[in-house]
């Protein structure tokens, strides 16, 4: 299975840049966030690969849901899939912007791949380890490098999201002592976590399962965790939530090594 994300996200990248270099056309969905024919595009590409290779498995996708199909997934294991995370950084021509291909089982991220074509990296993971890949320009994989979270230093080094900080992200900075931290876009800061390059990333600001289960699921094989506030894993396959939409995430903190702890 994981060969098959692999090969869907490379080929939504394959697009993805097919747009970048020419500049994307933005509008805007519902809830005012902008989307570009690169994401419809990329989520083509990859509802198309899953279609051949995994017919059996439902698929929620970001795009799809913003237009009404939602698969039912209750009881069932199920593929998130988003198609271009980081779309304010696409816009803004920065390179952070990622593909996202998770499967769930139990509520659970058991295999990811996080691909970034504009870095030339992605990130897998799943029961067997978690890898960072190198891409070559023509879309294939030059190398394979195992990778872990690392021992984690006190104080931690954090990272923030560049576009969604807040003032609780402030305070949470400021209760665990930590003076050292980067700001990166999209999913790439579970990949940072996960190959050791920093130690917590709190979020206190909206996301959605399929922005956050593919990095999950890469953080969870290298040995890290993400938990909400009170302390539980975060899960997936929320549906019916009271307060909220369907697929909404509560806030949480991603660790890497250490991650049993409270975090309020």
């Amino acid at each position: 299975m994981i060969e098959t994300f692999e090969q869907a996200a490379l080929a939504a990248g394959r697009a993805i840049l097919e747009v970048y270099k020419t500049g994307p056309h933005v509008t805007l969905k519902s809830d005012a966030s902008p989307v570009t024919e690169a994401d419809e595009r990329a989520e083509a590409v990859i509802l198309s690969v899953l279609a051949e290779a995994l017919p059996s498995v439902p698929v929620v996708a970001e795009e799809a849901v913003a237009a009404g199909k939602v698969p039912n997934v209750e009881g069932r294991s199920f593929i998130l899939v988003d198609p271009l995370d980081g779309t304010k950084e696409f816009i803004s021509r920065r390179p952070e912007f990622t593909v996202n291909i998770a499967r769930i089982e139990n509520g659970n991220p058991v295999a990811g791949v996080v691909y970034a074509p504009a870095l030339g990296v992605a990130y897998v993971g799943s029961g067997t380890g978690a890898w960072k890949l190198t891409v070559n320009p023509d879309f294939t994989v030059a190398d394979r490098k195992p990778i872990a979270v690392r021992l984690r230093r006190e104080p931690p080094v954090a990272l923030a999201s560049r576009v969604h900080n807040t003032a609780e992200t402030e305070e949470f900075l400021r209760a665990k002592g930590i003076t050292e931290y980067r700001s990166i876009g999209s999913s790439l800061k579970f990949c940072l976590l996960a190959e050791g390059e920093a130690d917590v990333y709190p979020r206190f600001s909206r996301t959605m399962e399929w922005d956050t289960a593919a990095g999950d699921a890469i953080l969870r094989a290298a040995g890290g965790a993400t938990l909400c506030l009170d302390g539980k894993p975060l899960s997936y396959g929320k549906t019916m939530q009271a307060g909220d939409t369907d697929f909404a995430n509560p806030f949480f903190i991603a660790w890497g090594a250490g991650a049993k702890e409270p975090h309020a």
